[in-house]
């Protein structure tokens, strides 16, 4: 793998910090909601956004 910049390490710690947050938050939502739907909804969000997070921590490997 190529050398990664300072200025695209900052970028992907923005990224995965953003994506931790989006994947607690939905998580928290869906731990709140009684609506089994919307329950179920913020649970695919969540991981969706866990997805997004390992893809972008596979870059630093």
């Amino acid at each position: 793998m190529d050398q990664i910049s300072e200025k695209e390490l900052a970028a992907l710690n923005e990224l995965l910090s953003e994506e931790e947050l989006l994947i607690k938050k939905f998580k928290m939502l869906s731990e709140h909601t009684e609506d089994a739907e919307v329950k179920a909804k913020f649970t695919e969000i969540s991981n969706k956004h866990q997805e997004h997070f390992q893809s972008l921590y596979a870059q630093l490997k």
